[in-house]
């Protein structure tokens, strides 16, 4: 067995999992039990022990300028009309601009500003895929070997295929993990599958609760453990069953498309929503793979995700927002009321998973301050396709290491020292991940 094997196995044995037939759900901290072990504090741990976690939420083709910004400090943060979903978060999250990514510059637009915007390396026009790794999986390279997965990669629209105008791959637009080179990490947009990668849920039984299947080695633990960590478990188990129940709905719309791809003659894939089985409702779609991701993060499953909200060229549409266009030509008209009703309502997706993840109790503080939500889009004004800076936010304080509630203006800083690849080096930091250079930069992002 390999020394990465070994030191995967030793921390996968000293988590505490509830098993049943064909799952394995596992538990989020409880003090009264080493769930996570007692491993000494290392750069990836909180000095108290907890996972330090990092995540990418994704929002295509930019925000409506006039209403993104940010001023001010702390509890008196001011926020834009576009932030305000992120009030009640003014003092855990960074507002950050002026950041950009020289490689997505002067290319053409679309493919060639999204496909490298997480590793700041420059893409192969035509037929062959060629870029470099993103920063989430260097981080999960380093850090996988101590989870179950060594990532989350979930999107909520299918990929894009063929060729943009500029003879870039429309994987460019559809992707923003990649693994390496030439391939970008697999992306699971059905929250079922998603919700069964998290569990270990297999076989012919996943259509039975994964609770009840648990229930006897629950109903053990609860005897065994604090009556604080008794309310804890009582609340994690109550919020998988509520997320469990809204996954059930999902898994028959999914069933019912691949029996009709068949029918067809069809691959789901080449199917419009509803009919490719996911979530008609994309409300309800974010906010079940935001409730997967934080689960994901709870129980220590993972600690590296990206969320794709939407892709580049993206075809959803808002009816609920009273939005007459889909993304795409919405953001023709960025500074409309339209696109800031659509740059606020993906905002309140980052303040979603934010507020879940500050619910739930890890040491002396949430799982939320041992995270590091990073969220942005691929350029600044869609109607201009101006990726000269991106939107930016950050949540979350990484365990301590990351200051929170400042507005962090880089604009005027010069170019060698406004790369968002500096700044993910800071971040990879922070996480235990140290290398020389990432993408087009060798220093760390100053301020920060």
């Amino acid at each position: 067995m390999s020394a990465t094997n070994k030191l995967r196995d030793y921390h996968l044995s000293r988590r505490t999992l509830l098993r049943g037939a064909g799952v394995a759900m596992a538990l989020p901290w409880l003090e009264s039990i080493n769930v996570w072990g007692g491993e000494p504090a290392t750069p990836e741990l909180t000095a108290a022990g907890n996972p330090k976690r990092f995540a990418v939420l994704f929002m295509a083709n930019g925000i409506n300028s006039d209403h993104w910004w940010a001023k001010g400090a702390g509890a008196e943060m001011e926020l834009g009309k576009s932030l305000e979903p992120m009030a009640r978060l003014k003092t855990k999250m960074n507002f950050i601009t002026g950041l950009f990514n020289k490689a997505a510059t002067g290319v053409g637009i679309h493919p060639g500003q999204t496909g490298n915007l997480l590793s700041g390396v420059s893409l192969k026009k035509g037929a062959e895929l060629r870029g470099g790794i993103s920063m989430d999986q260097v981080l999960a390279n380093h850090l996988g070997e101590q989870t179950v997965q060594p990532s989350m990669v979930l999107g909520c629209e299918q990929p894009s295929t063929g060729y943009h105008e500029t003879n870039f791959s429309l994987a460019y637009s559809s992707h923003i993990s990649w693994q390496n080179a030439t391939s970008p990490v697999p992306m699971e947009q059905y929250p079922a599958l998603a919700f069964d990668s998290l569990f270990d849920n297999r076989g012919a039984r996943r259509n039975k609760s994964i609770l009840d299947r648990v229930q006897e080695e629950a109903t053990s633990l609860r005897q065994k453990v604090s009556a604080g960590d008794k309310a804890k478990l009582d609340e994690y188990l109550t919020s998988v069953r509520e997320v469990e129940k809204r996954v059930v709905a999902a898994r028959g719309d999914q069933q019912k498309a691949e029996e009709n791809a068949r029918h067809r003659g069809k691959t789901v894939e080449m199917m419009p929503r509803p009919d490719n089985g996911m979530p008609e409702d994309i409300r309800e779609h974010m906010r079940l793979m935001c409730d997967i991701l934080a689960l994901g993060f709870q129980t220590d499953k993972t600690r590296v995700a990206t969320l794709l909200l939407n892709r580049d060229i993206s075809g959803l549409i808002y009816p609920f927002l009273d939005v007459r266009t889909g993304h795409h030509l919405a953001s023709h008209s960025d500074r409309s009321d339209a696109y800031e009703r659509i740059s606020r309502y993906y905002c309140s997706q980052l303040a979603y998973l934010a507020t879940k993840l500050d619910a739930m109790p890890e040491g002396e503080g949430t799982v939320l301050d041992n995270c590091c939500l990073m969220y942005l889009s691929n350029m600044w004004s869609g109607s201009q396709h101006d990726s000269n800076r991106v939107p930016l936010l950050t949540v979350g304080g990484l365990g301590g290491t990351l200051e929170t509630g400042r507005v962090l203006d880089y604009m005027q800083k010069g170019n060698d020292n406004r790369k968002l690849c500096s700044l993910y080096l800071s971040l990879m930091d922070r996480m235990g991940v140290t290398l020389d250079r990432f993408g087009d930069a060798d220093t760390r992002l100053a301020g920060l």
